[in-house]
């Protein structure tokens, strides 16, 4: 444990897969001495997905919405924590200490998600001065999880030089490298795509490179794990392409099963547009030992993907960028192999909730110290962020 920091408290909406293994790392480095404020119960939409109600779960857990009794502890603890990192829950629970200037970080994916025209409403600009642009004297900083969040909040003149790369940290799994490629001993090219079938994550540009692949004479098996409002499109689309012999849908399932089909995968498409806030699946993509093709719109393609080193980046909305980059990985064993073991080298080395856990412990250190613009590391999370996208 710090010897300058005995209390973390970690607020937002609820506890899930995504946030569990960085949350275990905080308990083992404060021994008591860290909190999870759950501020709502899980939706009902998750829990449809597969996943778990972690919020009965785990004993750090506070679940505010449960009384005001409960609601009242929590903003007590937060007030009294040596550092608070706030995510999906109401200011309400953090004024207090802004006020006294108390070490806090807001942990955000890009606001403008929809587009940065959306600043020409002056409610939305009214809103953003006075939930961030107003602390800009006051140790408020930015734990950026998106690549785009900073240059969004920038707009506002919002976290200038406060600004941190973060993201997601599900859970990292180790192998050898011989381990990671003996589970993808496939007959057939094997291709996975995973997520909600919604329009904004564009399932339908997978189906169009698959597309491409069969018209190129690529044996291969392209794999569908979701649900949504985009299924009979795609299965349609899937037998306009004359794909049905070559395409499976599988509906939900659990994170569990969905981490064991990317660890048989070779390749993982990841095709969202800039409404995609992080994408914690490219996490475990690359951690599974994927090949993976990615949208460069995606919040946390800039932080995690090096182009044609861990990872293929194709511009968003260029299709034939995304079918050729597909095309290539599908016949190049050799490169698809040198990027699905740097991919998982990456999450494992850089990207881990253990490594996200010691550096915000030790991001937060320099901050009490008066460190107001700390800068030792250049690439993870907690590394600085100068340049705005």
């Amino acid at each position: 444990m710090s010897l300058l920091i005995k209390s973390f408290v970690f607020v937002s909406n609820f506890l899930n897969h995504h946030q569990l293994p960085f949350c275990l790392e905080m308990v083992k480095l404060f021994n008591g001495g860290f909190y999870f404020i759950a501020t709502e119960p899980i939706h009902e939409e998750r829990l449809v997905m597969g996943y778990v109600d972690m919020n009965n779960l785990y004993p750090f857990v506070l679940k505010s919405y449960e009384s005001s009794c409960a609601y009242n502890e929590a903003k007590n603890l937060c007030y009294n924590s040596d550092v608070v990192m706030i995510g999906s829950a109401p200011d309400d629970f953090i004024k207090k200490r802004i006020k006294e200037d108390k070490l806090t970080f807001k942990y955000t994916e890009r606001i403008f998600k929809k587009g940065r025209w959306r600043i020409l409403d002056p409610r939305v600009t009214l809103n953003l001065l006075l939930r961030h642009t107003q602390y800009f004297n006051k140790r408020v900083y930015l734990l950026s999880a998106s690549a785009y969040a900073a240059g969004d909040f920038s707009m506002v003149g919002a976290y200038q030089r406060k600004c941190y790369k973060w993201g997601y940290f599900p859970k990292v799994t180790y192998a050898s490298h011989e381990e990671i490629m003996a589970k993808k001993n496939n007959s057939k090219l094997a291709i996975l795509w995973a997520g909600r079938f919604k329009k904004w994550k564009h399932p339908e540009k997978a189906l169009i490179a698959a597309k491409y692949l069969f018209d190129n004479g690529i044996n291969f098996r392209m794999t569908f794990i979701g649900g949504g409002e985009m299924e009979d499109y795609l299965k349609l689309l899937t037998t306009k392409y004359k794909l049905d012999t070559y395409v499976d849908f599988t509906g939900y399932q659990t994170p569990e099963v969905v981490r064991e089909s990317m660890k048989k995968s070779d390749i993982f498409l990841f095709t969202s547009d800039y409404q995609e806030g992080w994408g914690a699946v490219l996490n475990e993509a690359m951690n599974s030992g994927c090949a993976v093709v990615c949208s460069n719109a995606i919040g946390s393609v800039p932080y995690l993907i090096k182009d044609n080193v861990n990872g293929m980046v194709y511009k968003n909305n260029d299709i034939n960028d995304l079918k050729n980059k597909v095309l290539l990985l599908a016949r190049d064993s050799e490169i698809r192999k040198k990027i699905s073991i740097n991919a998982y080298e990456a999450i494992c080395d850089l990207w881990s909730p253990c490594v996200a856990a010691k550096r915000l412990l030790e991001l937060s250190e320099a901050l009490i110290y008066d460190d107001k613009v700390f800068r030792q590391y250049i690439d993870g999370p907690c590394a600085f962020i100068g340049k705005k996208m």
